[in-house]
C-alpha cells in the first residue's frame, strides 16, 4: 500500500472515532435546576442518576453517560432537542417504551436535559 493511500485509510478512520469531546449544548437549559426538576419529578425511581440524592433505580437504564450515548431509547439520534421531546413526551416518540408521560413541561425537559448532558 503507497504512504498516500495509507494516509487516506487512516484519516478516514479516525473520522469514524467517537468524539470525546462532544458537549451538547441544550439552548436555554440550567443544569442546576435540571437536576432538582429530576430531583422533583422522581425520575430516580426508575433511574441511576449521579449527583441526585436517592436515584438509584434500577427500572430504567442509568442516566450517567447521556452526551457518550450515540442514541435515545435505542434509537433516536441523541441530539439536544431528541432528548427535550423525549424527556416531554416519551410515549408519543416511542410508543413501546416504559417511560411514561410524566407532565413535565419544555422548560423544565431542557434544564433536565442539560443536566443529564452535564454528568459522566
Amino acid at each position: 500500500m503507497s504512504v498516500p493511500v495509507l494516509l487516506v485509510a487512516m484519516l478516514a478512520l479516525c473520522a469514524c472515532a467517537n468524539d470525546t469531546a462532544y458537549e451538547p449544548e441544550v439552548p436555554q437549559g440550567d443544569p442546576r435546576r435540571g437536576r432538582a426538576a429530576l430531583a422533583d419529578f422522581e425520575c430516580g425511581v426508575c433511574h441511576a442518576i449521579p449527583g441526585v440524592a436517592g436515584a438509584n433505580g434500577t427500572v430504567g437504564p442509568p442516566l450517567d453517560s447521556m452526551r457518550r450515548n450515540v442514541y435515545i431509547a435505542g434509537k433516536f439520534p441523541n441530539t439536544p432537542d431528541t432528548l427535550v421531546r423525549f424527556i416531554i413526551d416519551a410515549p408519543e416518540l416511542a410508543p413501546e417504551t416504559a417511560m411514561p408521560n410524566m407532565g413535565v413541561a419544555e422548560q423544565q425537559a431542557r434544564d433536565m436535559a442539560a443536566y443529564l448532558y452535564s454528568v459522566d
